[in-house]
C-alpha cells in the first residue's frame, strides 16, 4: 500500500520485470573485469605501459594504465553474451575496441593534441557515418519536438560523441573517479531505458556498470591500476553511444537530458577547461591540474571524499533526469540515499579530526569530573 503511494504499480512491475535480466550481464562483467585486472596490472609493469609518479600525477607509485583492455574485454564478452546484437550494436562493440587500441598508444608513448582529436574525431565520425548514429531530433519545452536537418544532426552527433569522450578522459583523475560516475549514469540510463520498454539497452547499461563495478574494487584509492586513456576513451564513447541508442529507438527526445544532467558537473568542468586553455592559446588537450576534483584536493579533501561528493551530485543530478521520464518521486529517494551517505562520511570523517565546537559556558552545566 505505502509501496503504491509512492511508486506507481506499473512502474513497480517494470522495473522488476526488467531489471532481473539485467542482474546477469551486469553480474558477468563485475566478475570478468575483476579477473582481468590482474593479468592487466602484470602486462602493464612488462610492457611498461605504467603511469610515473611525479609531476600532474598524485599517485606515489609506478601504476599500470592497462585498465581499459580488462573494461572493454569484460564489456564486450557479457554484451555479446547476452544481447542480440544489431548492426548499432556491433558498431559500439568495434569503436569501443578501436578506443582502446588506439588510445593504448598513447598510454604507452603518448600522443599529441592534435593526433588525440583527430583519433577521437575518427571515431565518432565512423559511428555516425559507418553505424548509422545520429541525434535526429531534439525536444524544446516550447517549440515541441523539432526533426533536424542532416546539415545540423551530423555536427551535433560529433559535439556530443567528441564531449562524451573527453568528459570522461578529463574525470580521471583522482582514483576511482572516472568509473564510479560512468557507473552511476549507466545504472541510471538502464532506469531509463526499463520505462521505455528497450531491453537491448537496459542489459548493455547493466554491462558497462558491471564492468565499472568490476574495475573500481581495483581502481578505488589507493588504486592498484589505471584505466588509462584507453579506459577513458572507451567508456566516453560507449556512454555517447549508449544514450543514443535511448533516442534512437524510442520517440522520446529528452533520453538525451538524462546523461546530461547526470554528468552536469563534469561537463561544466570540461567546457570550463576548454575555454580556459583556450584563453591561454593553448590545446583544448592540454593536460592540466585546475580540474574540479584537483580544486577540490587543494581544498583539503581527499581522493576517497572527492569521489563521494562526485557520485552524490551524479545520483542527484541523474534522479532530475529521470522525472523527464516520469520518475519524479525517485528523485526524494536519491536525495535521502546521498544525504544518509554524506552524513555518515561527514560524521566518521569530523570524529576522526577530533573537531570540537567551542561554546562557552557549557562546561559549568556539566558535573565536575570526579578525583580518583
Amino acid at each position: 500500500m505505502y509501496l503504491d503511494a509512492f511508486f506507481t504499480r506499473d512502474f513497480v512491475q517494470s522495473l522488476f520485470g526488467n531489471l532481473l535480466p539485467a542482474i546477469w550481464p551486469f553480474a558477468l562483467a563485475a566478475a570478468t573485469t575483476s579477473a582481468l585486472v590482474p593479468l592487466s596490472v602484470v602486462f602493464g609493469h612488462r610492457l611498461k605501459v605504467v603511469a610515473e609518479p611525479g609531476g600532474r600525477h598524485i599517485h606515489l607509485v609506478a601504476t599500470s594504465r592497462l585498465g581499459g583492455w580488462a573494461l572493454y574485454m569484460a564489456f564486450a564478452f557479457a554484451v555479446a553474451w547476452y544481447v542480440r546484437l544489431d548492426w548499432q550494436l556491433v558498431g559500439l562493440l568495434a569503436l569501443g575496441g578501436a578506443a582502446v587500441l588506439i588510445f593504448t598508444w598513447d598510454d604507452r608513448r603518448g600522443m599529441p593534441a592534435w593526433a588525440k582529436v583527430a583519433a577521437e574525431t575518427v571515431l565518432a565520425l565512423a559511428a555516425i557515418l559507418v553505424f548509422g548514429y545520429s541525434i535526429g531530433y531534439l525536444t524544446l519545452p516550447v517549440l515541441g519536438t523539432l526533426v533536424l536537418p542532416t546539415a545540423i544532426a551530423l555536427p551535433l552527433t560529433l559535439f556530443w560523441l567528441l564531449g562524451m569522450q573527453n568528459t570522461v578522459n578529463l574525470l580521471d583523475g583522482v582514483d576511482g573517479l572516472a568509473a564510479g560516475v560512468v557507473g552511476i549514469v549507466a545504472v541510471i540510463l538502464m532506469i531509463a531505458a526499463i520505462n521505455r520498454s528497450q531491453p537491448e539497452v537496459v542489459l548493455v547499461a547493466a554491462a558497462l556498470a558491471g564492468c565499472c563495478a568490476g574495475f573500481l574494487a581495483f581502481n578505488w584509492h589507493p588504486a592498484r591500476i589505471f584505466m588509462g586513456d584507453s579506459g577513458s576513451h572507451f567508456l566516453g564513447l560507449s556512454l555517447g553511444l549508449l544514450a543514443m541508442l535511448g533516442v534512437a529507438k524510442v520517440a522520446v527526445a529528452f533520453a538525451l537530458a538524462v546523461p546530461v544532467l547526470a554528468l552536469a558537473v563534469p561537463i561544466a568542468d570540461t567546457a570550463w577547461a576548454i575555454v580556459r586553455r583556450r584563453r591561454q592559446k593553448l590545446s583544448i588537450a592540454h593536460a592540466d591540474t585546475r580540474h574540479i576534483h584537483h580544486q577540490l584536493l587543494d581544498f583539503g579533501l581527499d581522493q576517497r571524499a572527492i569521489c563521494l561528493v562526485f557520485y552524490g551530485a551524479t545520483a542527484i543530478l541523474g534522479a532530475v533526469g529521470l522525472m523527464v521520464f516520469g520518475h519524479k518521486r525517485i528523485l526524494a529517494v536519491a536525495i535521502v540515499i546521498v544525504v544518509v551517505a554524506i552524513s555518515t562520511v561527514a560524521g566518521e570523517a569530523l570524529e576522526k579530526q577530533r573537531w570540537r565546537i567551542p561554546l562557552p559556558g557549557l562546561r559549568r552545566l556539566l558535573p565536575a569530573p570526579k578525583q580518583e
